[in-house]
This record gives structure tokens, sequence and C-alpha cells, in this order.
């Protein structure tokens, strides 16, 4: 005859370790959407410059200052895709008999944590890489040519007058393995706490340098450098909420809702170089680590 041994389980749950959101450090909240799904901005172009007639003006021109010229004023229209939710139940007996393991608050809280701020963490930042105003062709990163590529991006900014301060360099956690064992690399790792937090791990030639999980990465990718100026990134709606012992159900019910989206500025692109690697048989997109 079997007989099942009584079990006793500790009030203790074997939690997934889980980043939190990498993005903010390379995306701004410029624009408001509140009261509405969509906004449109303009796009203003500019005047050339001509020389001046001192003695009168040129045959033609009816100013001085040259011919006059007329401003393009086009439209960009951002509008909010992605509405997503979720909504589990906790019973009332599991949660009194898993000793509060099952607690209404810690699930919540793991649901953001391990769920949905992937999500949207993975969303924005293939949004930015398939957005890069520069995407040179893939390269194999190794030890031996990782500093060199990282420089060639940072040129890429510095000929697009991007701002120079503020610039982030996201890499993998291989990357940044293949980047310590590069004899050119010295990186500047006296970094706060309170940046550790946020994936900050050393400067590199004056760029924050910041490692994301590659799971929240696009296949292939190699690096990326960023500023902040060049894509919006709003969260229009973020709503989580607990409703205890609700119509049909003994236990806590937990929804969630988050309205977001990203977008790319076209007159900010090339405030973002995307590197890519060969992505391998395996499709690990880790390349060659030297």
């Amino acid at each position: 005859m079997a007989i099942e041994l009584a079990e006793k389980y500790l009030g203790y749950v074997d939690e997934q370790f889980s980043a939190v959101s990498r993005i903010s450090m390379i995306t701004n909240h410029d624009f408001s959407f509140q009261g509405a799904h969509s906004v449109k901005i303009y796009k203003v172009s500019t005047g050339q410059m001509q020389d001046y007639g001192r003695e009168g003006a040129a045959e033609g021109n009816i100013s001085r200052y040259g011919a006059v010229e007329s401003l393009d004023a086009t439209t960009e229209t951002f509008e909010l895709k992605k509405d997503r939710s979720f909504t589990f139940v906790l019973d009332a007996l599991d949660m009194d008999e898993t000793q509060q393991a099952l607690s209404a608050a810690s699930a919540l809280a793991r649901q953001i944590r391990e769920v949905a701020i992937p999500e949207v963490d993975t969303y924005t930042l293939g949004v930015i890489c398939a957005g890069a105003g520069t995407k040179p062709a893939a390269v194999a990163l190794t030890k031996d040519n990782i500093y060199g590529e990282i420089i060639k991006g940072s040129r890429e900014l510095d000929n697009a007058e991007a701002p120079e301060s503020g610039r982030v360099l996201l890499v993998t956690p291989d990357i940044y393995y293949i980047m310590k064992q590069c004899k050119d690399i010295v990186m500047e790792t006296d970094i706060g706490n309170d940046m550790r937090v946020r994936g900050v791990v050393s400067n590199l030639d004056g760029m924050t340098v910041a490692k994301v999980p590659a799971n929240r990465l696009p296949k292939g990718f190699g690096f990326l450098i960023a500023h902040p100026c060049a894509t919006v990134a709003p969260v229009k709606l973020e709503s989580y909420r607990t409703h205890q012992d609700p119509p049909g159900i003994s236990g806590v019910l937990c929804e969630g809702r988050v309205v977001y989206d990203a977008f790319v500025l076209d007159n900010k692109k090339k405030a973002i170089y995307y590197q890519a690697q060969p992505v391998t048989t395996q499709g690990d997109g880790k390349g060659d680590q030297g």
C-alpha cells in the first residue's frame, strides 16, 4: 500500500531573476498623449545661405539678401498601437494553504516585473534598432575589433551633430564580456548604486555603458549607441488593480492594462547607431566572442 507522507512547504517562492526596464535611458516623453490617441508634429525645412548683394539685388532677385525661399512644413503622425492587458485569479484557499506565498501584492508585482516590463522593453528596443539612422552591414564582433566598431558609431553621431552629452551604449552581457577582454578599452567603472540598478556598468568615451538581457533584443544584436532625444516612448495608461471576492470568484482577481508605443523621430534618427552581428545557424545572435 502506497503511503504519501505529509509534506510541509515553506512560505517561500523561487523567484525568477528579472532585470528592471532599460529603456528610460535612451527614450524621452516629450510628447503628451493626454486626451488623444495620436499626435502630429511638424517638420519644418530651413533656408539656404546666400551671398548678400551689397551693391544691389542680383538680377532676378527682389532682395539684396538673395532669392526668397518658402519653407516646407510637413507633419509626422504618431498613433499608439499597443494596448495590452492581463488578468488572473488567486483562489482564497490557494492563498491560505500556501502560507500566503500566493499573495495578490507579490503576484501582481511579479507579473509587472517579469512580464509587462520585459514586453515593453523588447518592443521599444526593436523599434529603436529598426529605426536607427545608421545601420552598417552586420559584422562579427571580437575582442580585436569591438573598440574600433564602437568608435565608428560614435563618429557617425559626431558627424550628424547629435548631442554629445547623454549618449548611451547598450550591449548584451556577451558583448560586455568581449569589451572587457579588449586591450584598447579602458572603462570608468566608478558608478553609483542608483545607476547600477538601471543596468549602467561603466562609462566609455563619454558614453554611459548599460547591459541589456539578450532576450529583450533583436536576433543578431551587436550594440546600440543612442541619444534619448531621438525616440519618444509614451506610456499613456498603466493600470494595475486587485478585486477582492468579485462576483463568481472566491479570492482575488488581478487585472492590468498598459497602453504604450515607441517612435523614432525622422529628423533625429541619426542620433541612433545600430550595429548588428551575423545571426549564427543556431540563431543565438551572439556572433564570435573572440
